[in-house]
């Protein structure tokens, strides 16, 4: 694994992710770093399943995986949308939530080898229990972020208002996905499932107690330590262009906020004044050329000329100036670009740069 940039796994969890892509390698390893990166993206780490808040997510009911199997040997995941509330619970709880349970599931060897059946179960709830964006993570989590064979997404008891935000979201589906996630009304989820595999509210025959259930997964976890932080806890080798040894004057976040404590809001601002007055670590010739100055909004915000982007030469140019600057991402060089907004003489300077760098989005963050 090391050659791909991945860190050993166990291989209990190494057979996680190649049964959930079907020992197809590079995939497996794919799927892991999408695993990986959204944990970190959603701050699931280090979970703490019998604290608050997320204990009480998880006995809400709200998400749950059936004490039952498909007759292919799947497991059955149940998310009831009525019992989810915005205004009381924050989507990266459900998050962590959903992770945990899932995580719990697919230990079992039957589930990694068979799957996952996955019922969104709408009925009875309206608007306000409803958020796009949870929603749209949910299914990135399902669609490739997460070590199981994702079988099928039944959508039951849709309401008529339902019909857009869905629309939306299969947008975002690739277009195998697309075509395991269904809406179903009540009585046609028996030609999907039979009842001994469906709870009593949904037509079948099986007694739902989510909050025991849970209660008994959470008992299971205790004195274990979660397998969670051992994947989100790996250094990946070469992921970053910010690859440096910290040197003697980094601080952890602990040592950070104490450093803040001490020197509050006067001793930040003289911090800040004294690293503004160090020299910067390059020249601003091209910037401060008589030709550039009207190019400029601000006499000190200036382009380093070691990173400014520069225009394409055209012979009515008399420079290939623009205030605009590359700057690293977290895993790419140059993979940013920040600049001024544009003045009225630099319109057409500000779309040629557009065009040339290719650039796909524009973020405008002042009014």
């Amino acid at each position: 694994m090391n050659q791909h940039g991945v860190s050993p796994l166990s291989w209990e969890l190494a057979v996680k992710f190649l049964m959930a892509r079907k020992f197809d390698v590079l995939r497996a390893i794919e799927l892991f770093h999408n695993y990986r990166e959204t944990r970190l993206k959603e701050g699931i780490v280090r979970l703490q399943p019998q604290e608050e808040p997320l204990r009480s997510e998880l006995l809400s009911g709200k998400f749950t995986v059936l004490s039952v199997r498909d007759p292919s040997g799947a497991s059955i995941a149940l998310y009831t949308a009525k019992l989810h509330h915005p205004n009381k619970t924050g989507n990266h709880v459900v998050l962590q939530a959903l992770f945990y349970l899932l995580d719990r599931a697919v230990e079992s060897f039957e589930t990694q080898r068979n799957g996952l059946v996955f019922i969104y179960d709408m009925a009875g709830s309206n608007y306000t229990n409803f958020e796009l964006d949870l929603s749209k993570k949910i299914l990135n989590l399902l669609k490739g972020a997460f070590p199981a064979r994702l079988k099928k997404v039944l959508i039951v008891g849709a309401p008529v208002w339902f019909r857009v935000p869905y629309n939306l979201l299969s947008l975002l589906l690739k277009e195998k996905l697309r075509e395991r996630v269904q809406m179903v009304r009540m009585p046609e989820l028996r030609q999907h499932l039979p009842r001994d595999c469906l709870p009593q509210h949904l037509g079948g025959l099986l007694p739902l107690d989510a909050y025991s259930w849970n209660q008994q997964l959470l008992a299971g976890q205790n004195g274990r330590v979660d397998p969670v932080d051992e994947l989100v806890g790996l250094p990946l080798d070469e992921t970053s262009v910010h690859c440096a040894a910290p040197g003697p004057d980094a601080m952890r976040p602990p040592d950070l906020l104490a450093h803040l404590g001490r020197l509050q809001r006067l001793g930040i601002h003289q911090e800040y004044e004294e690293i503004r007055n160090d020299p910067p670590a390059g020249t601003f010739h091209c910037a401060l050329a008589a030709c550039n100055q009207e190019r400029n909004r601000y006499g000190d915000v200036l382009c380093l000329d070691q990173t400014r982007v520069r225009l394409q030469a055209r012979r009515s140019e008399r420079s290939d100036y623009i205030n605009a600057s590359f700057m690293d991402g977290y895993k790419q060089k140059n993979a940013y670009i920040g600049t001024q907004g544009p003045l009225e003489k630099t319109y057409g300077d500000f779309w040629r740069m557009i065009w040339e760098q290719n650039v796909l989005v524009i973020v405008m963050t002042t009014r």
